[in-house]
């Protein structure tokens, strides 16, 4: 019996040893993907959709730090975002560990661009440097120095070195640049290829369009620390495409709808899930904010924002909450407006913007303002204030607009051209590009009467100029954060934060 029971494990060995890998695969899903059988087209779509969610839906903090955001009256004191005390462990999933945060959507846009490399599909490796450019961005934006070229290698490289700020922006406008010319080059774009650019539908001259845009707005966010870019605004103006214009936003054509899992990021986010059930009671439009538009009339919180669900006086429907403020008994967050207004996103199944054609014309604006682009900075300051109020569909948008841009709004009237634009686009962007806000307010200073958190604990402490590097950098890549210098986010500057 024992030489029976021998013969049989040595039997089944013989039998295991010989047998290939395959031999074991007949439970395999045919169905489920695997990353030899990926394709770009797969990739794309969520590309997009996280880079857009992350631009939409992640910056409530830069919001509360530059006067866009207050405090719900139902919650208490939130710190360190109250009191500018930063640590590695705030924000700490801005940098990675998360299906959206941006080194993870940037390793998905590297590997589209591997597999398009794979198929000869150069459209896919156009986009993928457009989406990197945009990501890295928001990285120095918060960072400065930060992995770059070592740091989508994943596994091959899982401690990869930082490069300095200005040197990363350097890089993304050659890699932009390249982009264009991919674009130019009229790569083949397939029916699927076509389908899953769920931004443009495979549209090259947009997609020129957008990368135009997004070098303009590198070369301005840097506008203090290189104040002549002639040569890249050559390149710009020799694409001849031009730029996002006025009612051609950049926007996702993805459906969303108010179902579990499709509900539109931003609606999720600020205010309501597939049930109807609010989601964010925290956040409150300040009323610093609310008081810049009401004391000049300017209508445009009545879309911005939400009314209260329940306002202590019923004949003030737009009530403003204070950053930092102390707790009020009786005062709760239903007595306060939302940060996110019909204008925006009236409901879950409402469509998701990328980059909208209202900071396109501010940027243009500032940068015509500068002497970079030809044309009359007046005439394209007033278009982009305009388009505001086009973009957020109100009634009689241009009426509402020009009587705004005779009185506060004055172009002739204003002594500092350029801090009237950035005033306005701080005006037209709340709940649409928030971090926006906090470079601008970082570079240049505007508007000069953001005001500082109430909290009683801020030790004099102001707006964080950048947060700290993650704590996992420092359990697991010690050795190249550290050689970052020690780093206080009250004197660590942005490199093109210069003032």
């Amino acid at each position: 019996m024992k030489q029976k029971i021998l013969l049989a494990v040595l039997a089944t060995s013989l039998v295991l040893s010989g047998c290939k890998d395959s031999f074991f695969d007949i439970n395999t899903n045919p169905n489920r993907p695997t990353i030899a059988s990926v394709t770009p087209q797969y990739i794309l779509p969520m590309v997009l959709k996280q880079t857009a969610t992350r631009m939409g839906t992640q910056y409530s903090f830069a919001a509360s730090w530059t006067g866009y955001y207050g405090r719900g009256a139902s919650y208490g004191p939130s710190l360190p975002l109250e009191n500018y005390s930063i640590t590695p462990a705030f924000q700490q999933a801005q940098w990675a560990n998360s299906s959206t945060t941006w080194f993870d959507v940037l390793n998905d846009a590297e590997l589209m661009a591997q597999k398009a490399e794979e198929t000869n599909e150069t459209f896919f490796l156009g986009v993928s440097k457009v989406i990197k450019a945009i990501g890295f961005m928001y990285l120095v934006d918060m960072y400065n120095n930060v992995p770059y070229k070592d740091a989508l290698k994943e596994d091959a490289n899982i401690a990869p070195t930082y490069e300095k700020g200005q040197d990363i922006y350097a890089d993304l406008l050659v890699q932009l640049e390249e982009a264009r010319q991919i674009f130019k080059a009229n790569p083949e774009i397939s029916d699927a290829t076509a389908t899953a650019d769920v931004l443009f539908g495979g549209d090259l001259t947009m997609w020129r369009k957008l990368a135009n845009t997004q070098s303009l707005k590198l070369l301005i966010h840097q506008s203090e620390f290189a104040q002549n870019p002639t040569a890249e605004i050559a390149k710009i103006t020799a694409d001849g495409s031009g730029f996002i214009e006025a009612g051609n936003s950049a926007n996702l054509t993805l459906s969303f709808a108010n179902n579990d899992g499709q509900v539109n990021p931003v609606y999720m986010s600020y205010v309501a899930d597939q049930s109807g059930i609010e989601t964010d009671a925290f956040n409150r439009v300040s009323a610093y904010l609310l008081d810049r538009y009401v004391s000049n009339n300017d209508i445009r919180y009545q879309y911005l924002f939400d009314k209260a669900d329940d306002p202590v006086d019923p004949t003030i429907e737009y009530v403003g909450a204070i950053f930092g403020g102390p707790t009020v008994q009786g005062l709760y967050s239903a007595n306060q407006s939302r940060v996110v207004g019909p204008g925006i996103v009236s409901s879950g199944s409402d469509p998701m913007w990328f980059f909208t054609s209202v900071e396109s014309l501010f940027l243009q604006a500032e940068a015509t303002q500068r002497g970079w682009l030809t044309g009359n900075a007046k005439t394209t300051y007033e278009n982009a204030v305009s388009e505001s109020f086009k973009w957020l569909n109100v009634s009689n948008a241009q009426t509402e607009a020009d009587d705004l841009l005779a009185a506060s709004a004055n172009w002739d009237n204003a002594a500092n051209k350029l801090e009237l634009i950035i005033n306005q686009k701080y005006l037209s962007l709340p709940s649409i590009n928030n971090f926006e806000a906090w470079v601008d307010y970082r570079r240049l200073g505007f508007p000069t009467d953001v005001p500082l958190s109430a909290n009683p604990n801020i030790q004099g402490r102001k707006i964080p100029l950048r947060l700290m590097y993650p704590q996992s950098e420092y359990s697991y890549n010690n050795a190249n954060v550290t050689a970052q210098g020690d780093i206080d986010p009250q004197t660590s500057k942005i490199f093109w934060d210069v003032n």
